[in-house]
């Protein structure tokens, strides 16, 4: 290929490139109400929301640097709540924590996360609209002992096996997988039927775990990495308060693995396209993201319900923009196969 060809070539797909970029700018406009409506769904009408974030690669001047994109979920489906499931997701060119703040500004409620300390305004008594309970998340603290237990892995990163696995760290995991699987147990129960299951059959799981790290913390170094891991559960003023808050209200779950489910697309999506080109492209991502995964989490097809809704929208009056919500549109879709 000659250098005419090879110009032709360049700008052709830049071409290509821009009138994509173009096309989704036009779709996030018109798609705009849609958002709002899930958003609303959300942030507003949800009394507890699962919440994380993740790294994004973002286009800058000498190369690229690490942005994040945040994620809120609404998942009733554990506790049967009858809420639809939804997401929204948030672009920002950094960590700093007033993103989180701003993002929950008008929300109160129970947040579902890791110990990421960027939440610590929401926490806060005088907080206004008012302050947002902590839950955190045992897939979190039992990493950390599993890590310690998991002497295959520590194989294939090719570290020499000193000693056998920690014993102790095995015993932790042993612990809270029991209490795991009593979860497994009463997932899809009211949230009446939840509290009272536990109350009766994992509150004491859990208080005896409480008694064991303490009791085995006692006897370690402070540096033994059993220890950190038995501190990231209990250190902290109101740390354990939040690792138990589950126990005293069925709507909350022992995981954060809703948003970590929201986030999987992401991180799988860092596989295949390079980076985020500029902030505003991070934002239409984000919007996007918004609307593919809700799509996805109500079991229907995001490319047919965002054509279908692309569509209908010039002729549709506000008042029955609901109706395109994805859970709504695939009501009247069920209903229309039905009637054929």
């Amino acid at each position: 290929m000659n250098r005419q060809s090879e110009r032709i070539a360049r700008e052709g797909i830049d071409l290509s490139l821009s009138t994509l970029a173009d096309l989704i700018g036009h779709a996030c406009v018109a798609l705009t109400p849609i958002h709002a409506l899930i958003a609303r769904h959300v942030l507003v009408d949800a009394g507890r929301l699962h919440g994380d974030d993740t790294t994004v690669p973002l286009l800058a001047r000498g190369g690229a640097r690490t942005a994040r994109v945040w994620t809120y979920v609404r998942d009733d489906r554990a506790w049967d709540g009858g809420a639809p499931p939804a997401a929204l997701f948030y672009f920002s060119t950094d960590r700093r924590k007033e993103h989180p703040t701003r993002h929950l500004a008008e929300w109160h409620g129970v947040l579902q996360s890791d110990v990421y300390g960027g939440y610590n305004d929401l926490y806060l008594a005088d907080r206004s609209p008012g302050p947002v309970r902590s839950a955190l998340c045992w897939s979190h603290a039992r990493r950390k002992f599993f890590e310690l237990a998991d002497i295959k892995a520590i194989a294939r990163k090719g570290k020499k096996v000193v000693q056998e696995i920690s014993p102790i760290a095995l015993d932790a995991v042993t612990r809270i997988d029991a209490i795991f699987a009593a979860e497994r147990d009463i997932t899809g129960l009211s949230d009446a039927a939840r509290h009272e299951a536990r109350q009766q059959w994992v509150a004491p799981m859990v208080n005896d775990l409480h008694d064991w790290m303490l009791a085995e913390r006692v006897r370690m170094s402070k540096h033994n990495p059993v220890a950190k891991a038995i501190n990231y559960m209990l250190e902290g003023t109101g740390r354990w308060e939040a690792f138990t808050a589950f126990l005293d209200d069925g709507r909350l779950c022992l995981t954060n693995n809703a948003a970590e489910r929201a986030l999987r697309g992401i991180a799988l999506g860092r596989k295949s396209w390079l980076f985020a080109g500029s902030e505003r492209g991070g934002d239409r991502a984000a919007f996007m993201y918004t609307l593919i995964v809700t799509a996805k989490m109500n079991d229907i097809d995001p490319q047919a319900w965002m054509a279908d809704v692309l569509a209908r929208l010039p002729d549709m009056p506000v008042s029955r923009l609901p109706e395109l919500l994805p859970w709504n549109w695939k009501a009247t879709m069920e209903l229309k196969r039905i009637a054929a």
